[in-house]
């Protein structure tokens, strides 16, 4: 197994963000995480559990879409899978609440 480069998800976030740097995989990210709370609270508030399979299909879906078409690297969740599901939470609700953004005139932030 690759011996880990990053020891803290605050070490590890810069990397994260690198490696997110096109428009389109950024908003491709901010569709899948929203859709995976859609199912996740679907499936609670209308008691369908079912519906929770669609979570990580939803997620990581629209998110490797985003990596393997626009952003043209490999997710990080393969290297470093908890650090990137953190991450992803928490530059989603950075963009949503202002503070990232995905909109630039060149693709890249």
């Amino acid at each position: 197994m690759k011996e880990k480069k990053y020891t803290s998800l605050n070490e590890f976030y810069p990397y994260y963000l690198s490696e997110h740097q096109n428009k389109t995989c950024r908003l491709l990210h901010v569709i899948g995480t929203t859709l995976f709370f859609v199912f996740l609270m679907g499936a609670f508030l209308f008691h369908k559990i079912e519906m929770l399979w669609l979570c990580p299909i939803a997620g990581y879906g629209f998110a490797w879409v985003g990596h393997f078409f626009f952003e043209k690297n490999k997710p990080a969740t393969f290297e470093y899978p908890l650090y990137s599901l953190l991450s992803d939470f928490r530059m989603y609700f950075e963009i949503v609440a202002g503070k990232e953004k995905i909109n630039t005139n060149d693709g890249k932030l």
